[in-house]
């Protein structure tokens, strides 16, 4: 279990046509990914970009659609 008081490490952000429509965090990461594959079902559409960053070290993990 995490000491972390704040938000967890992993961060998932929806835009839509370039604006904030939603956004969470997670401890671990395998939940992070498995809301990523929730959210591409329930929210994936033209304009949506989903991205889930890991915020201890701001690497980005994937994003989706994936880029060409």
């Amino acid at each position: 279990m995490s000491s972390n008081i704040g938000p967890g490490r992993y961060h998932l952000t929806l835009t839509r046509d370039g604006h904030p429509a939603m956004h969470g965090w997670w401890d671990r990461e395998t939940v992070a990914r498995d809301r990523l594959r929730g959210w591409i079902g329930d929210w994936g559409g033209p304009g949506v970009r989903i991205t889930l960053v890991d915020e201890d070290t701001g690497t980005t993990l994937t994003e989706w659609p994936d880029e060409a």
